[in-house]
């Protein structure tokens, strides 16, 4: 195996040994990621010599616990540590052709998602946690995708290890009670990302590719740990369907191109295939979340061969059934826009002129002569990544995905 080859491995696997040497290493981050650096720089120097061993990532596995049983031993920690060194040994007493059946347990990457998307973590260091973590990314690579120094990533996911073992937060899968609620922070979480690289708020670039491609395995992860869960599976849909109209979405300049008038031909088919048969078994399980139902609205964009064939009439009734489950202004503008483009502007106004009064009545209170009404909701989905103050550009304030952004008089989707 080639230098190249042993990168694309890390890569790919990286999220998935990491999992195991965690629960190895008693929920030590740290010591885990160590010991796994220093088993993939062993790999470096044996493989290209000695050839890739069958079970490359056993082999990975089996190196990196020992280097941490003599990352213990220099450290004298010894007694310390000596329940959490059983339990390493006991593990690397197993038959390695077991845990290289394809099967690092599964669950095992579950706890690992979880416990980087605890609510008791902030929003940035959940996304660098992840992307270091799950995906295997460098800090010097997840600091470049933010624009930030590398030290101060560094220091970002230093604190949120220490926050996690400060907090005691437990590496593991929630129980059914409360794994709803934390699907929904996990889900968030590889929303974020997306939504970075799909519309970079810094930056000189339309897109981060980069960050869209990290989402993506992201998602694949959560829907492939999760299958049953219809959420997971509409979010993987979605980001897919959008990412698919990637090569048709800037001009060379970096001009943004409105989706009417986007090259379909561009767009990627094979891509949309898989999102249009992900969100349509997504949209089966019922109640519909709203994941699901901004996935079934990208897919219906993705249908129209051109613009003039979009079905107008259906996605605004899925705008109303995103409104009812998560409602936010964008949202019933974007529902407006649909009924627009379908029936006219005279009955996108009248949608809208209905839904604010209603929306008025409902959260308006008197008070001393005066009406105070509720703030608007932040749309769902919205990135909370801190940035440099005035990074973003008007040019960018067109790039969210569809369901995510306030067409201008419905003509500036993209």
């Amino acid at each position: 195996m080639s230098g190249t080859s042993i990168e694309e491995f890390y890569r790919e696997d990286f999220g998935r040994i990491l999992a195991s040497m965690i629960r190895s290493c008693g929920g030590d981050f740290d010591l885990a990621e160590e010991a796994l650096q220093d088993a993939f720089a062993a790999a470096l120097v044996q493989w290209p010599r000695e050839g890739t061993p069958a079970s490359p990532r056993a082999w990975i596995l089996s190196v990196a616990r020992n280097k941490a049983i003599d990352k213990i031993r220099r450290e004298s920690r010894f007694d310390a540590r000596r329940g959490e060194l059983a339990f390493i040994a006991e593990l690397e007493s197993q038959d390695p052709a077991i845990e290289d059946a394809d099967q690092i347990v599964p669950d095992e990457r579950l706890r690992l998602i979880f416990t980087c998307c605890h609510p008791a973590l902030a929003d940035e260091a959940k996304v660098a946690l992840s992307l270091r973590t799950l995906c295997g990314l460098t800090t010097e690579e997840i600091a470049r995708a933010f624009l930030i120094p590398a030290p101060t990533m560094a220091q970002r996911l230093v604190r949120a290890k220490r926050k996690i073992a400060a907090a005691k937060i437990p590496y593991q899968v929630p129980g059914d009670e409360i794994l709803e609620e934390r699907l929904e922070a996990a889900t968030a979480v590889v929303y974020l990302v997306f939504n970075e690289g799909y519309s970079a708020s810094f930056g000189a670039s339309v897109m981060r590719t980069d960050l869209c491609v990290e989402a993506i395995r992201l998602g694949r992860l959560l829907f492939e740990l999760m299958p049953a869960r219809a959420e997971a599976q509409g979010l993987l849909a979605m980001m897919l369907l959008h990412d698919a109209r990637r090569p048709a979405r800037a001009r060379v300049d970096g001009e943004i191109i409105l989706l009417e008038e986007q090259d379909r031909s561009r767009w990627d088919r094979a891509q949309i295939a898989e999102g249009n048969s992900l969100a349509a078994a997504a949209m089966r399980s019922l109640p519909a979340g709203p994941y699901v139902l901004q996935a079934a609205i990208a897919a219906e964009h993705a249908r129209a061969t051109v613009a003039a064939d979009t079905d107008w009439k259906r996605i605004a009734v899925l705008y109303a059934m995103l409104l009812a489950v998560r409602p936010s202004p964008v949202v019933e503008l974007n529902r407006a826009v649909a009924v627009a483009m379908a029936d006219g502007p005279e009955a996108g106004l009248a949608d809208r002129g209905d839904r604010s009064a209603r929306r008025s009545r409902r959260l308006s209170l008197p008070m001393g002569g005066a009406r105070r009404s509720a703030a608007p909701a932040r749309p769902a989905g919205r990135s909370r990544i801190r940035v440099r103050k005035g990074a973003r550009t008007r040019r960018q304030r067109a790039r969210a995905p569809l369901s995510q952004k306030t067409p201008r008089r419905g003509r500036r989707l993209s």
